[in-house]
């Protein structure tokens, strides 16, 4: 039996870590990994204040636990503690900036403050990192966009690696690119 694949949520609000209201946006990306999902995987799931310092060494703490990828939820906008993605480009060594640019367009189809988020992505460790906005339907429609190229992209990232970390999707749900060959 494979190992499974360790996926860090990692859910960032000031609130929500207070305990003033329930984070939505951690259990939105676990029910959608879920759906999408057909090979094994476990969640290690985080809820951070929106703290530079805090956020990066999240973010790096789940890589170097083994997570193949980390999905950040929130502190993508222009407010003043909105500093997710400055967390992002911290912890990774690579930047990936198609994702935000993919996100944002998509999410122009439905709202057009999408411009304000500034949602990135990028590789730290040996873990892909992809910063989503924070409501739930919002999460939805950015993964379902860039989703298809997480699995290969992980595929990338693992080069070399001996048992590296393969994730699956249902395809009827949800179909991963992969190169022939």
């Amino acid at each position: 039996m494979s190992t499974p694949a360790l996926i860090g949520i990692l859910t960032v609000s000031d609130r929500a870590s207070r305990g003033e209201y329930t984070d939505e946006g951690g259990p939105a990306i676990r029910d959608y990994l879920g759906e999408v999902l057909a090979s094994l995987w476990e969640p290690r799931e985080r809820l951070v204040p929106d703290d530079l310092t805090v956020i990066t060494k999240a973010i790096r703490d789940l890589a170097a636990a083994g997570c193949c990828l980390v999905v950040t939820t929130g502190g993508t906008g222009p407010a003043p503690r909105d500093v997710t993605p400055e967390a992002t480009e911290q912890a990774c060594t690579k930047l990936l900036p198609g994702f935000g640019e993919l996100m944002r367009q998509v999410s122009l189809e439905y709202v057009p403050t999408a411009i304000l988020s500034r949602q990135t992505a990028g590789v730290c460790g040996r873990a892909l990192v992809v910063n989503l906005p924070g409501r739930p339907k919002s999460i939805r429609e950015c993964l379902d966009a860039v989703f298809p190229a997480i699995p290969y992209c992980i595929d990338l990232i693992h080069t070399g690696v001996a048992d590296p970390p393969r994730l699956e999707t249902r395809p009827e749900r949800l179909v991963a690119f992969r190169p022939k060959g």
